[in-house]
């Protein structure tokens, strides 16, 4: 088929897929981290509208946002504010599907630069069966944007320093306005001036190895347009961000140090371990790409290593080999640096357009090479075979696209309990429009509170009738709610594999291919939440009697458990205190607080050795638990006082700020070597002083 035709159809298809894309963002719920993303941009806002009077955006101890440049979501707040817009979401959606689509359009526009509009076609071909990266352009207004700065950045880059005539301006304008993109969201965006530099660099060494002699004319205009275009980007990258333009060299520096490893850690799944993010294996970014891209790309991908060496120029060959060192440098980088990794792979969701444009090269180099038609007959077939996969997930799970696995794990269902699911809280939404429409069709002449694991009042903001309260799900029954919207997230394995979430009293379940993501529950009693109020008085009669009624109506809360088994110990009943313990860690095996009162107690009746497992089990589950470090290096303190001293050293090397274990090292040394205990109890004191 002519060229000309083919881009008719390409033009057609990507209208298409704009269309498609902008539609399916108005069922898409609010992203784990866009509330907090869009009050920074609120504050950004204020900032730049109060002429930096209103300094709010640069106070951010708890988000750290303040070192994001998350232009993109600044600029689309700016947009809110001058366009008076109600819908906040619903506009950000929007726009996140936009930049969504634009950054698969360029990266169509890089096909067509290397193999023409057939690739082009192909690359939307590929895209359209990405449940991942389709999930996250519905809601993700920051690594989508930076996948298309990074796309956009690298494109451009080889279309200047490749050009062998005039340079295009157009070209060099998008260059710019890519590299300020990508610096502008992350500071990590700066890698991509160092590959235009060495674009250049290797461009210049090529062609002094076929001409034998340097151009220092072309190297002197080379310099000069690397500067200016490096400058122009990261001068326009500061414009949205109060942090950088603060101090527009140190403080992007500061940025790119912190984001290489960023302080926040959370427990996820992973392999079917509950652990945190700063401890998963190295292969924890590839596995995860490996799981949750669709096979067909992977088979593009070798296809395209079959066909590479006959079927580009050098000049291609050598763009290509740039494109894949844009892929793999971060990868590698990242793995080298064991950097604190979570959510997936979204994070290099930026690398993911470089690894569709080599799968659809791959296809589009063997239906090119071949003309007979059982050839590329068996090419389209194999592509249709493997895209149905994909296809039909997204279809059975809209909008839930980017719960996606693949055929290696056994798709969603091989996944659950081994796997995150719903990390980002999209089903949130879906669980409060059911609520809302359930509790029209109920009288209420009180106020209804909703609890959730996920910010969740802005789907409540017009029924002035309903309060909401947040709060973390194994935490549930220290609350006072009357029902609550619960995402899979932050749930341990072992209750979702157990079917102990979601619980008994779940009135309505979202599930995505079979597997529920999502519980909307109701309050059977409050004698939970009043038993840990009279608990809190000191009132242990009351709340026993409390407990152990809300315990018949909530059987598999953990919370509960344990705090009847508190409850029962203050008042002598030992006997019924382990047994509520010990049902406790039926609910929850890795449950920290019963594994700690559990060693406590073996400690108090002499039984050593079990306290010590007891404690040895309660970091097992969970290593940061930092209280059971203290407690097991009391044990070893006079038999073994070198093992002692490891274990406290093992919880500061996690928290070199945690107190009891800088007091309990010092004591260790109190004897021996009182310039050691010393100097920990200085530690000690300064950490107090901190703190006061």
């Amino acid at each position: 088929m002519e060229e000309r035709k083919l881009k008719l159809i390409f033009i057609i298809l990507a209208l298409a897929m704009l269309f498609a894309m902008l539609l399916i963002s108005r069922d898409a719920g609010i992203s784990g981290d866009e509330e907090v993303h869009y009050k920074q941009s609120e504050m950004v806002y204020h900032y730049f509208s109060s002429l930096g009077a209103d300094q709010s955006s640069l106070n951010t101890p708890q988000t750290h946002l303040k070192y994001y440049g998350q232009s993109f979501d600044n600029l689309v707040t700016i947009f809110i504010h001058w366009f008076g817009i109600e819908d906040i979401y619903t506009f950000r959606h929007l726009m996140s599907s936009i930049s969504g689509w634009l950054t698969i359009l360029v990266t169509a526009l890089f096909a067509a630069y290397i193999s023409g509009y057939g690739a082009a076609i192909l690359v939307l071909l590929l895209f359209a069966v990405s449940p991942t990266f389709l999930g996250h352009a519905q809601n993700n207004l920051k690594d989508i944007p930076f996948a298309l700065a990074y796309i956009s950045s690298i494109y451009y880059s080889l279309r200047v320093v490749f050009t062998e005539g005039r340079l295009v301006r157009k070209d060099v304008l998008l260059l710019i306005l890519s590299i300020a993109l990508s610096i502008g969201i992350r500071a990590g965006g700066i890698l991509v001036i160092f590959y235009l530099g060495f674009f250049m660099f290797l461009k210049f060494i090529l062609d002094v190895i076929q001409r034998k002699i340097p151009d220092f004319e072309n190297i002197k205009r080379q310099l000069i347009l690397f500067f200016g275009i490096s400058i122009s980007g990261y001068l326009l990258s500061l414009i949205f961000w109060p942090y950088a333009l603060q101090n527009p060299i140190l403080n992007p520096w500061k940025s790119y140090q912190l984001m290489t490893h960023f302080p926040t850690t959370v427990r996820q799944i992973f392999e079917g371990n509950f652990d945190w993010s700063d401890f998963h294996p190295w292969y924890y970014l590839p596995k995860y790409m490996a799981i949750t891209i669709p096979i067909v790309v992977f088979a593009g991908i070798l296809l395209f290593f079959l066909t590479i060496r006959k079927q580009y120029s050098d000049k291609q060959k050598i763009q290509l080999l740039l494109l894949g060192f844009s892929i793999l440098f971060p990868v590698v980088f990242v793995l080298l640096k064991q950097s604190n990794l979570y959510g997936s792979w979204r994070h290099f969701l930026f690398v993911y357009p470089g690894i569709i444009l080599i799968a659809a090269l791959g296809f589009y180099a063997l239906l090119s090479r071949y003309k007979q038609r059982i050839v590329r007959l068996s090419v389209v077939v194999l592509f249709l075979i493997l895209a149905i996969h994909p296809v039909w997930f997204m279809a059975a799970n809209h909008p839930y696209y980017y719960l996606y696995y693949n055929q290696f794990t056994g798709g969603l269902k091989g996944a659950y309990g081994n796997y995150e699911t719903d990390y980002y809280y999209h089903s949130m939404r879906q669980g409060a429009e059911w609520l809302q429409d359930y509790l029209k069709s109920k009288s209420n002449n009180t106020k209804i509170v909703v609890g959730a694991n996920f910010p969740s009042q802005w789907f409540f903001r017009n029924d002035k009738d309903i309060d909401f309260v947040y709060f973390p799900w194994q935490k549930r029954s220290e609350y006072n709610w009357d029902y609550a919207i619960v995402a899979n997230s932050y749930i341990p394995p072992f209750q979702l594999k157990n079917k102990i979430w979601p619980p008994s009293n779940t009135i309505h379940t979202i599930f995505a291919d079979g597997i529920p993501i999502c519980a909307v529950i109701e309050r059977v009693t409050k004698t939970d939440f009043e038993g840990i109020q009279e608990r809190n008085k000191g009132d242990n009669i009351k709340s026993a009697l409390l407990f152990e009624n809300a315990v018949g109506f909530d059987p598999k809360n953990e919370l509960l458990c344990y705090k009847f088994a508190e409850v029962l110990l203050a008042t002598g009943k030992v006997d019924e205190t382990n047994q509520m313990l010990a049902k406790c860690l039926k609910i929850n095996p890795d449950y920290e607080m019963a594994l700690i009162l559990l060693g406590d107690e073996a400690l108090k009746s002499g039984d050593v050795q079990k306290a010590s497992k007891f404690y040895e089990r309660t970091i097992q589950a969970n290593r940061k638990y930092y209280g059971a470090y203290p407690k097991l290096a009391g044990i070893y303190a006079e038999t073994n006082v070198l093992k002692a001293r490891r274990i406290l050293k093992d919880c500061l090397k996690l928290n070199s700020r945690y107190k009891p274990a800088l007091e309990a090292l010092a004591d260790t040394y109190r004897k021996s070597n009182p310039e050691i205990a010393r100097k920990y109890d200085e530690m000690s004191q300064k950490v107090s002083n901190s703190k006061n």
